[in-house]
């Protein structure tokens, strides 16, 4: 048996030594058959510079030109150059007059902290208010602009408004670039640019109020947000991760991968953050865009991991603009913030759950009622314990507009009644199809559409697409190979082969759009900038020109808000309402001050004008006798449904009211309007009546 053994253990010992030496010939076999990465040829490097270059050539030079062509167009409508100061303040209407009349402000401040002062304790805008301008009507654009016009020593070289406007439509065409630069990040070819930017300018007028209220917030804050979408493009879009996987990858190019990475987070952080302070309402328009990154990040659209990331960012901004903003309570009760603590609370509970199971389907059906319930739960307690101004205006306004509610209040319908937030009408639906923009943007939307859907039912990747901009989205689709060839898919082509159509027509489709849309609007655009405008308003002139010479300094103004807007910009007269709908208050004073415009006595008039300090009193001929806008939605209209005069039912009836129009009766003056108002000036468009000092009221 001893014999036997020695050979069995002997053989045992010497498959020992076997089995390493396999080991580490299978180790260097591994290492010989792993491929050492290559550098990259030069021509392709080449290929590849030339590239971006002629992109960002492309992308810079249409933002400027956009710019340029603003700034002419400017001038041809207005004459600018050619009016005096007065009359170029003039073409400032509205809450644009408002904007522009504390940038002034602040320039004739003595320093700039005393600026800012002033404008968050202001007391000489509206009548018996305090309000700190700063926070209630975003005014940082103004910090920044005033600031930059002396500190780069500007004001020996250009004059204030021309600095001001120039900024504005400086960041029009960096909104215009952005716009390129996204379109060209989802569809791989600079080309979807040249073609965003066209049909950008060629339908400017359903896309942008640039032309007509030049300091409006958003023209301020969207170009931010365009950036900020294409960092958010760009950051989602590259797949670091998979290129870290393959091994045959080149470390230079996985370097500027990464570098491309950090540089869209760094530009979508620091965009965000400037559109959350650029306009009061860029939350609500972040909280839409959250909504959706939850819907991609739900169906395994996008990698959860960069979708928290931004995430952080959204919460980053919030608290770093409450601090900013002078504590603003709005910030913390916002839906967006609600919003995101409900995702990071609903991710800590799926952190344990595996991938992939039976378990982890479930959680993704919980998930949604489990964020929904919770972002209520924590709006409502943030309410309860964060003092803040509830927007109860919004709020009614949403109801009414979408139908849930019905009101005769004047504030809301008025709202309701601007061009802005009226549905589009058959002449919207018109030129964006006479621009082909139209039947391209359904084709790709659609295509979109069922290719999600698709997804979202087979459970594999898909490109992240989202854009608010339908030029951007049809564009991307018209030149993107890959769209088209999902579109043969589902047709089943075999004639031709579908890659190669596919790499034709995403180049031919979108050069024959832009060579006809050249021929058609071009030609148009040119006799825009050659045709001389004219902006004549005498009639405002010569208001402003008495104001100036004849009203005392401490005379408080009562009328329309817009017109009190151009009063505070041109001649620094205190007003008792504003054209500002984000204030309950403010609202309710313009209400109040519209009842010039109703059929009301004299007496009511009155004690409404006193309780608000008023000295002289404006009545615009062009509201009181207005005919040409939309049935029910002039002023006075809505002022007889608010205040029971007129029946919105029943074919419009009218109910009795013993008193006239007042705006017509005070100009006849007789007894007893001529007891408490005096008219003092007047002209074709206004008429001036100063406030009398009445002891009694007659009956």
């Amino acid at each position: 048996m001893a014999e036997e053994e020695g050979p069995t253990i002997e053989l045992r010992q010497r498959k020992k030594p076997k089995s390493s030496e396999n080991k580490e010939s299978a180790k260097e076999e591994k290492i010989n058959n792993t491929a050492i990465p290559e550098r990259v040829p030069k021509h392709i490097l080449f290929q590849r510079f030339a590239k971006i270059f002629i992109g960002c050539l492309a992308a810079v030079t249409s933002g400027m030109m956009y710019a340029l062509y603003l700034s002419a167009y400017h001038e041809r409508k207005f004459w600018f150059s050619n009016r005096q100061e007065l009359e170029r303040e003039i073409t400032f209407q509205g809450d644009s007059a408002i904007y522009y009349s504390y940038y002034k402000d602040m320039l004739k401040a003595p320093s700039f902290e005393r600026g800012v002062y002033e404008l968050t304790h202001n007391n000489k805008t509206v009548s018996l208010k305090t309000i700190n301008a700063v926070q209630q009507m975003s005014l940082y654009p103004e910090l920044i602009a005033s600031v930059l016009y002396q500190a780069t020593g500007s004001n020996e070289i250009i004059e204030p408004v021309y600095f001001y406007i120039g900024i504005v439509f400086g960041l029009q065409g960096i909104y215009v670039t952005a716009l390129f630069v996204t379109s060209w990040l989802m569809s791989g070819t600079w080309l979807a640019g040249m073609l965003t930017v066209a049909w950008f300018i060629i339908n400017r007028v359903d896309t942008t109020r640039i032309e007509y209220s030049i300091p409006l917030r958003e023209n301020w804050a969207l170009p931010y947000f365009a950036c900020q979408v294409a960092a958010l493009t760009g950051y989602l879009k590259s797949n670091l991760n998979s290129y870290g996987e393959l091994k045959n990858i080149n470390e230079d190019i996985k370097s500027d991968y990464k570098g491309q990475q950090w540089f869209c987070y760094l530009l979508m952080s620091a965009s965000t953050y400037t559109f959350m302070m650029m306009w009061e309402y860029s939350h609500y328009l972040l909280f839409l865009q959250a909504i959706s990154l939850f819907l991609l990040d739900s169906f395994s659209l996008e990698q959860s991991d960069k979708v928290h990331e931004v995430y952080k960012i959204y919460i980053f901004s919030l608290f770093l603009g409450y601090l900013l903003q002078f504590e603003n309570s709005a910030l913390l009760v916002s839906p967006l913030l609600s919003f995101v603590i409900a995702l990071m609370l609903a991710k800590c509970l799926q952190l344990n759950v595996k991938k992939g199971t039976f378990v982890a389907k479930i959680m993704k059906v919980i998930n949604f009622y489990l964020v929904c319930t919770l972002t209520v739960t924590l709006n409502i307690v943030m309410k309860m314990f964060v003092p803040h101004k509830e927007n109860g205006h919004m709020l009614k306004f949403l109801e009414v507009k979408f139908g849930l509610n019905m009101t005769k209040n004047f504030t809301m319908n008025w709202l309701l009644c601007q061009e802005s937030l009226q549905a589009p009408s058959q002449e919207f639906f018109l030129r964006l199809t006479q621009s082909s923009l139209l039947p391209f943007y359904i084709l790709v939307l659609i295509t979109c559409f069922f290719s999600v859907i698709q997804v979202i039912f087979r459970r594999i990747n898909l490109k992240y697409l989202w854009t608010p901009y339908v030029c951007m989205l049809a564009a991307f689709g018209v030149c993107s190979p890959e769209l088209w060839m999902t579109l043969f898919k589902w047709l089943r082509l075999r004639t031709v082969h579908p890659v190669l159509l596919a790499l034709i027509l995403s180049m031919a489709v979108p050069t024959i759009i832009g060579l006809s849309l050249w021929k058609e609007f071009f030609p148009r655009l040119m006799t825009e900038l050659m045709e001389l405008q004219e902006f004549y308003d005498p009639d405002t002139v010569e208001l402003m020109t008495w104001i100036k010479r004849q009203a005392p300094v401490a005379a408080v103004f009562a009328g329309s808000p817009q017109l009190m807007g151009v009063i505070k910009l041109c001649t620094g007269w205190m007003v008792t309402s504003l054209p500002l709908y984000n204030d309950d208050d403010l609202l309710k004073r313009n209400e109040n001050i519209y009842q010039i415009y109703s059929k009301r006595p004299a007496e009511d008039i009155y004690k409404i004008l006193t309780s608000y300090k008023a000295n002289y009193l404006i009545v615009e001929d062009a509201i009181c006798n207005e005919v040409g806008t939309m049935r029910g939605c002039r002023v006075k209209d809505l002022l007889d449904i608010a205040n029971g005069h007129a029946v919105c039912e029943e074919g419009d009836k009218i109910t009795y009211s013993k008193h006239g129009r007042f705006c017509r009766e005070v100009k006849i003056n007789y007894s007893p309007y001529v007891n408490y108002f005096t008219r003092v000036y007047w002209n074709r468009s206004y008429f001036v009546y100063k406030i009398n000092t009445v002891i009694s009221f007659q009956s």
